[in-house]
């Protein structure tokens, strides 16, 4: 009934379908197992992509050849880019979604790609032979074999729903859980543990009062994701901001002798920077007030999203908390909030090519390695789908650094250090996040995707047309003056100080509040010397005008600690003849097993002089 795959993938929500995506894209024959054909890509939280950290992500699984980028603009009902007040490394895009629109979108383009066949089953355990998986065994019993194997099994593993007192087994809401994998890893080794997540209450947006509401607008110009031309909405829908009050968290407190999170039903461990809202009311005491925002789920539905009312409180609580938020007073609920525990494995027990240490030709990507977020499921599943294919072929693994990728970051981190709880991308976990801004993802990573055979050559022209069109409007502001007759004028509409005489181009665009884009359109000389460069090239170039010295800052640091992670360490290091190294780098040296003295460097609880310890005795 199945021929031989070169590449299985296990689940087919973000994660997994960009691992599809990706190796069928490269060439493998892919196969697609999903326990529900009407539920590929499903936004199983908030109808939205992007946001802080996340939209850099975004950008940089589009500029490899991913799709997310490409469904996101697609399906989007609002576009805003965040952090416009402060430099550009702090620009995150973020949209807003149809999220029946989005799932629709992301089946038809997996449709359209060759070599991805789809089976709904479950996969109950794996084929293992000679510590290599080889394949998977599914709920109906098939043996479907495979050179590579990738597990995306979001919130399914052994999955449990609490809603108040009331306990029950599912991956989401209405669907079952799935079972046998965590037993069989456990069996072989694997250290496998739980986390606990949530999602708030759905309810009817025709029986809000918006009046008493904040109105949350889209941004004018629509930037969106993809690098790809792809068509923007000529309308947005507007999300609206509204907040709790003391009488809300009082009537939530009621619950909380009732609430799973408070009476131990549930273990895991819960997202720190996504909490609850009793959380948020236990946790932030002081507070007599949280922020709300009432997010469309779409453009044909009155189904509304309330986001940062994430429960697992008795359904009537819930429903009393809410009447009393301001413009919910005569509110209908769809479905209550609920929370959800599952298994998942302590990514330390990961190559960076996300393939298991334990069992080669195995690969895990999204929530099953402890994050959080449809964006850090994405990324995974698409350097997870490169890898398996990779592996399939026997070819080199692809890895990303931390300073080519926030997907570099985030890899690194899970691989180098763990998590306890789900791990969520911020800009302050990059250090070289001047170097690895959302407007610069093509220049960053498309060649490396070209060159592997995944981003196509329309995507490769355009990087191509960006980086000459940047240097050559960078060469123009160098060598073009400006007259005072021609800009003191715009230079005093901008509060700036009147030229004394004539100035090049590019020393008045480094005065504070000047805009490239704002030149462009009050000054003749330069609106003509611009003619014919599209509008990326020109923010490229003022961004790397304004902000070269610190670019040029954090390039040095990257080249200095570019020794470290050039210094490989052997597989078959023995960390047990150092004896000077303490007690905790020893141990973590020895189940991590780092592949370079930088990765080493960045294990939690190893200090510096485990690090020159280590380079000294390999040194020797």
């Amino acid at each position: 009934m199945f021929p031989e795959y070169d590449v299985i993938v296990a689940g087919a929500g973000h994660a997994g379908c960009e691992a599809a995506a990706a190796a069928a894209n490269l060439g493998s024959k892919v196969l697609l197992i999903t326990m529900n054909m009407q539920t590929i890509a499903q936004m199983s939280c908030n109808p939205a992509m992007g946001g802080i950290a996340k939209g850099q992500i975004v950008r940089e699984i589009d500029a490899i050849g991913g799709y997310s980028g490409i469904v996101s603009d697609k399906s989007m009902i609002q576009f805003r880019m965040l952090n416009k007040s402060k430099g550009p490394a702090m620009w995150s895009p973020r949209t807003q979604n149809d999220r029946m629109l989005f799932a629709a979108t992301w089946r038809e383009m997996l449709e359209l790609t060759p070599n991805v066949d789809f089976y709904q089953d479950m996969v109950k355990s794996l084929l293992i032979k000679d510590k290599r998986a080889c394949g998977v065994i599914t709920g109906l019993g098939h043996e479907i074999k495979a050179k590579s194997v990738v597990i995306t099994s979001g919130t399914f593993l052994n999955g449990v729903i609490h809603i108040g007192e009331k306990r029950f087994g599912g991956g989401r809401v209405a669907e079952t859980a799935a079972t046998g994998i965590t037993e069989q890893l456990v069996e072989l080794g694997f250290e496998s543990d739980r986390l606990k997540t949530g999602t708030p209450p759905r309810v009817d947006g025709r029986s809000l009062n918006y009046a008493k509401m904040e109105e949350q607008k889209g941004d004018e110009e629509i930037v969106g994701f993809s690098y790809k031309h792809v068509a923007k909405p000529t309308e947005q829908r507007s999300c609206w901001i509204t907040y709790t009050n003391q009488d809300v968290h009082d009537i939530l407190k009621t619950g909380f002798d009732r609430s799973p999170m408070y009476t131990g039903r549930i273990e895991g461990v819960g997202p720190r920077y996504c909490p609850s809202i009793e959380d948020k009311i236990n946790r932030f005491a002081e507070r007599d007030r949280h922020q709300l925002f009432i997010e469309p789920e779409g453009w044909n539905t009155v189904e509304i999203y309330v986001n940062g009312f994430s429960t697992s409180l008795p359904e009537d609580v819930q429903y009393k908390a809410l009447q009393t938020v301001p413009g919910f007073e005569t509110v209908r609920m769809f479905r209550p909030g609920y929370a959800i525990e599952y298994d998942y494995f302590p990514p330390t027990q990961l190559t960076h090519a996300l393939e298991t240490k334990i069992i080669s030709n195995l690969f895990f990507a999204g929530q099953i390695n402890g994050t959080t977020g449809y964006e850090e499921a994405a990324c995974q599943g698409l350097m997870a789908g490169i890898n398996a294919h990779q592996k399939a072929r026997a070819l080199e693994p692809v890895i990303l650094k931390r300073s080519d990728a926030y997907i570099g970051v985030l890899i690194d981190d899970l691989i180098s250090k763990g998590t306890e709880e789900p791990y969520r991308m911020f800009t302050s976990r990059a250090e070289y996040r001047t170097l690895l801004r959302q407007d610069n993802a093509d220049l960053r990573l498309t060649e490396l995707s070209y060159k592997l055979g995944l981003a196509d050559q329309q995507r490769m022209d355009k990087v191509i047309e960006k980086r000459e069109g940047t240097e050559k409007i960078k060469s123009i502001l160098k060598d073009l003056s400006l007259d005072p007759l021609e800009a003191d004028e715009f230079l005093q509409s901008k509060n700036s100080a009147p030229m004394p005489h004539k100035q090049k181009s590019l020393q008045v665009l480094l005065r504070p509040n000047i805009s490239l884009v704002d030149m462009q359109q009050q000054l003749p000389t330069i609106k003509n010397a611009l003619v014919g460069f599209d509008r990326d090239a020109i923010e490229q170039a003022e961004i790397q005008i304004k902000y070269d010295v610190y670019i040029e800052k954090e390039k040095e640091i990257v080249k200095r600690m570019s020794q470290l992670e050039d210094l490989v360490i052997p597989d078959s290091f023995d960390y047990a003849r150092v004896a000077a190294l303490s007690n905790e780098a020893l141990q973590k040296f020895k189940r991590i097993r780092p592949r370079t003295l930088g990765q080493a460097s960045r294990i939690s609880g190893v200090n510096p002089s485990d690090v020159q310890i280590l380079m000294v005795y390999m040194g020797r």
